[in-house]
């Protein structure tokens, strides 16, 4: 397999063409404009294949299944795909690659990301665009509650939100994400922050973990108690930040990729009043996640692989990350964000915020498992039932019951 046949050099009878399958996204139109001085640079030829996110899952089951070697370069989700590729061998190994280039410097790269792209401790891929959780404030309703700077603690935010909904009938406390597949990856800050994981260091489940029970109570909890009123149990994103955007909620957790939606006044009626702080803090200190959202791999069974680095090399160089995050597109580099340049197009409060989370930020915001999905439908389950008033605590026994018959049978 490319596994032991991933050079860092060119290969032998190499194409000049690498073949590059690409998502639908700003890093990809970013990169597209790039290309001419790549390929001047090197005097290769990138080809491009461009693909929504369900065709590149289709493209991939299809072609990597097959062992196909005409895609050299690809862009994956470490998260949703990352584990399922990597132990079935798609992915090359890189390891010699990472060290090749000092100037290149993968030591730049943020821990939790590279947490993500690496399996058995091999890096197997590297990040491009990240995630965190931060907290999304208006300014005007805590000026009114009296309250100077937003909630730097969890029992913090729980006060906060109550007394402004108690004061505000109108407005919810607190707002995030209630459906139990889409809240599994903003639940995940509160769970890391109360001391709890997904599984435990032995690889078991951790669900009802004292930790877990008493971050699902919390979450399940502040939504029930100083939520909107009659609260859906089916919301993602979109309908949660249409709660904040309409001036319908004080406090909303979220990722930070999403912010332009709540400061963008063709989008939020409140979008001169939008703060940003970091995730606070819970039991175990402010444990965010701090997630690649995609990166970049090579094909193991590409016959191209010296030069499919030379593709990632440059497009993932401080460089290209600098002019990515310029235009908005949150990099794994540190150095991207202790740059001015690079956090100028991006709020000062959020700068803060991240700054933050990629401190003490965790590489994952959802089990590391194969069947990703079928995870998040288990391990979601007691969120809902907390928001609902059911008692949190069995919920999580059950909960952890099947995600260990689930975690037994994937390991067969």
């Amino acid at each position: 397999m490319g596994l032991t046949a991933c050079g860092g050099g060119g290969d032998s009878g190499a194409s000049k063409t690498v073949r590059i399958t690409l998502t639908n996204h700003v890093w990809t139109e970013n990169i597209k404009q790039a290309l001419p001085e790549f390929e001047k640079q090197t005097g290769l030829k990138a080809e491009i294949t461009q693909l929504g996110e369900d065709q590149l899952s289709d493209q991939y089951n299809v072609k990597l299944n097959a062992g196909s070697s005409d895609i050299d370069v690809m862009m994956y989700r470490p998260l949703q795909e990352g584990r399922l590729f990597a132990k079935n061998k798609y992915l090359a190994d890189l390891s010699e690659q990472v060290k090749a280039n000092k100037d290149w410097d993968f030591g730049d790269f943020q821990a939790g990301p590279v947490e993500a792209t690496t399996y058995e401790g091999k890096p197997v891929g590297v990040p491009i665009i990240t995630e965190q959780e931060v907290l999304y404030y208006r300014k005007d309703l805590l000026g009114k509650a009296g309250l100077s700077a937003p909630p730097k603690t969890l029992d913090e935010l729980k006060a906060a939100a109550a007394k402004i909904k108690a004061a505000e009938p109108d407005v919810a406390g607190f707002v995030a994400r209630t459906g139990k597949s889409a809240a599994v990856t903003q639940f995940s800050s509160f769970l890391y922050s109360f001391g709890g994981d997904f599984v435990d260091g032995s690889g078991k489940a951790a669900v009802n973990s004292e930790a877990a029970k008493q971050a699902y109570a919390y979450y399940g909890g502040l939504i029930k108690d100083s939520g909107p009123a009659n609260v859906s149990t089916d919301m993602s994103w979109s309908e949660a930040m249409a709660i904040f955007t309409q001036g319908k909620a004080a406090f909303y957790t979220e990722a930070n990729s999403l912010y332009k939606n709540a400061t963008d006044p063709a989008k939020s009626k409140v979008s001169d009043k939008v703060g940003f702080a970091p995730f606070p803090a819970g039991p175990s200190g402010s444990k965010p996640y701090n997630i690649p959202a995609w990166a970049l791999g090579i094909n193991s069974n590409s016959e191209n692989t010296g030069n499919a680095w030379k593709f990632i090399e440059w497009a993932t160089s401080k460089a290209q990350t600098l002019a990515q995050q310029k235009s908005g597109v949150p990099g794994a580099r540190s150095s991207v964000w202790t740059n001015p340049e690079g956090t100028s197009t991006f709020p000062k409060d959020m700068v803060a915020a991240i700054a933050a989370s990629t401190k003490d930020g965790v590489g994952h915001d959802r089990p590391r498992v194969v069947k990703v999905a079928e995870s998040r439908e288990i391990v979601g389950q007691p969120i809902v039932d907390a928001i609902t008033g059911k008692d949190a605590a069995a919920a999580a026994d059950t909960a952890n019951a099947a995600f260990q018959k689930f975690l037994d049978d994937e390991a067969k």
